[in-house]
């Protein structure tokens, strides 16, 4: 099988292009270190968290500079031969000399033929593939800005997302063309037409045309939508930029795979930073996630490094518990990379039995934070079941109380802000929202209910919208969810809470049983009640075939919320 980097199947060929000149980078300067605390990184005079870690190496903000020549400038002279992206169902390979002459050819072809240029919105409508990022490099290096959809959403939805950004063009597959705003101009990312933009002439200027300001917006993503409305997050260059892996020589068989959605913010800024750090990623293109082929591209690239969701953690997690020959396709796999949602820690306790020489590195962020600004690196700190590791470089983190607004301790827990290079440019065409999650000097409440421990490692307790209110104390859904997946018969949980006149409300459970196990209500709630103080008690338990999730796995709380107030209306 040797070396899936230079793999033998499939390989796209085109000429090697000219890299953009190395750039010249200062180290980002980190706060005096007088007054913090070097083991937590809390400064008491401010009553701030600072990260501890490294700082990554950053070019001066105010010259002009795209992402992707920033990307660029990073690969090595000559550029590596092996795969910058592979294609898990097929084995087509792109060769890193491949992907920069594609990006260049299509940035020519934008410019010349398409007419797209600095500021244009593009909406790009299509499942992932190997054309992905090298439509997301071409666009940015125009100074476009992506602005990627969930191809699976409703006509009535993505027109609801198309008058949020206001693009001027879209790149769909023709499968979801149909859906598109009338009147967009559509370019089919399956059409012969688009094929030729990446094999054809690639102007050596194309990506040097147009000045193009770190500060420029790269990028427009859309928030979840699960606590409110969709939002357009703008993303700037700089924003990108700050997503590099950390500096140090990569090992040099490390092979990435990623199995989320490339629209989704953890999944489109993990298709960018491999290339900063010259990394193969090997792309999961088919439709659903499917546990035994995902295992199988693992052990046929090679990869040691596996980016998942937390359902399709758990979908492994069941393959393994139910076939003991599936973990041994995974003998290479060393790290899983889990984002997007909170991973209760039975899953990670199920999968560590089953996958003893992996493990677990968890992250945390948001769309507006450029995806992850705090995550556990290496085994010693992905043994912090329950954490989602330490601050990233640059960053700085306050936990405010939200009754009184002050900043608290470590150990204490409150409402997170966080403030540091990856924070969004805003909402676009929403000053009132802008205004309500970001402050004038730069902090961003993420609405999560956190703590940081006296080593730095932070923990996330719910969303602050989502903690129940039982006779004045407060109760965490995701507490109560990590206890009921304690049980032997309980696959998956979750819980919300229902509106009450005596009590204000009252938490509810979904749950989705393991196969063959024998579930009742009344043992449920007896199951938790023994466990936990008189107010945290489940006051009704549905049994579900499934839990409403996201595409990052995040659970649809209000989706729950009208379905518990559905079952218990009926009941009356």
């Amino acid at each position: 099988r040797g070396d899936p980097r230079s793999h033998s199947l499939t390989v796209v060929s085109c000429p090697i292009p000219l890299l953009p000149p190395k750039l010249i980078v200062e180290p980002v300067i980190m706060p005096s270190a007088a007054a913090v605390d070097p083991q937590s990184g809390y400064c008491a005079v401010t009553r701030t968290f600072h990260s501890l870690r490294a700082p990554i190496p950053l070019p001066p903000p105010s010259p002009p500079l795209s992402f992707p020549a920033f990307a660029f400038s990073l690969l090595p002279s000559p550029l590596p031969a092996h795969a910058a992206f592979l294609d898990a169902a097929t084995g087509e390979a792109v060769p890193f000399p491949a992907f920069l002459g594609q990006v260049r050819a299509l940035a020519t072809a934008l410019r010349a033929q398409l007419h797209i240029s600095r500021g244009d919105v593009a909406f790009v409508l299509a499942p992932p593939s190997l054309h992905i990022p090298v439509l997301y490099f071409a666009l940015m290096a125009v100074g476009a800005v992506v602005s990627p959809a969930n191809p699976a959403l409703t006509t009535g939805e993505l027109a609801h997302l198309a008058a949020l950004s206001k693009p001027s063009v879209a790149f769909a597959v023709s499968s979801a063309a149909g859906k598109l705003p009338p009147g967009l101009s559509a370019v089919l990312l399956d059409s012969p037409r688009f094929l030729s933009f990446l094999h054809g002439p690639g102007d050596a200027l194309a990506m040097d045309a147009a000045v193009i300001y770190q500060s420029d917006p790269a990028a427009i993503l859309y928030s979840s939508g699960t606590t409110g409305s969709a939002k357009a997050v703008v993303l700037t260059h700089r924003n990108l930029m700050t997503t590099r892996v950390l500096p140090g020589p990569a090992p040099p068989d490390e092979v990435l795979m990623l199995t989320v959605p490339l629209f989704h913010v953890y999944g489109f800024v993990f298709c960018l930073r491999p290339v900063m750090a010259a990394q193969t990623l090997v792309l999961h293109t088919a439709r659903r996630f499917d546990t035994r082929a995902v295992l199988a591209a693992v052990g046929r690239f090679r990869v040691t490094r596996l980016a998942l969701a937390p359902p399709a953690l758990l979908a492994i997690v069941r393959a393994a518990e139910d076939d003991k020959s599936v973990a041994a396709s995974a003998a290479t796999l060393q790290v899983v990379l889990c984002g997007g949602a909170a991973l209760s820690p039975e899953l990670i306790r199920r999968f560590s039995h089953k996958f003893p020489h992996v493990f677990v590195s968890q992250g945390y962020g948001l769309t507006e934070t450029t995806a992850g600004f705090c995550r556990s690196i290496g085994v010693e700190e992905s043994r912090r079941i329950g954490s989602v590791g330490r601050l990233s470089p640059g960053a700085e983190a306050k936990i405010i109380d939200p009754g009184t607004g002050d900043a608290l301790p470590p150990g204490v827990p409150g409402e997170l802000w966080v403030r540091g290079p990856f924070v969004m440019e805003g909402y676009l065409g929403d000053k009132e929202s802008t205004s309500e999650i970001l402050d004038s000097e730069g902090w961003l409440r993420t609405g999560d209910v956190c703590l940081i421990d006296k080593d730095g490692f932070l923990s996330v307790v719910d969303r602050l919208k989502e903690i129940i209110k039982y006779k004045g104390y407060q109760v965490a859904p995701t507490e109560l969810e990590d206890l009921l997946q304690t049980h032997p018969g309980i696959d998956e949980a979750a819980v919300v809470g229902y509106t009450d006149d005596q009590t204000g409300e009252l938490p509810v459970a979904f749950v989705v049983g393991r196969s063959g196990s024998n579930l009742h209500e009344a043992h449920i709630k007896d199951f938790v009640a023994k466990q936990v103080v008189h107010y945290k008690r489940i006051h009704r338990v549905f049994l579900v075939d499934s839990i409403p999730k996201n595409a990052a796995g995040k659970i649809l709380r209000k989706d729950l919320a009208k379905l518990a107030l559905h079952r218990i209306n009926a009941k009356l």
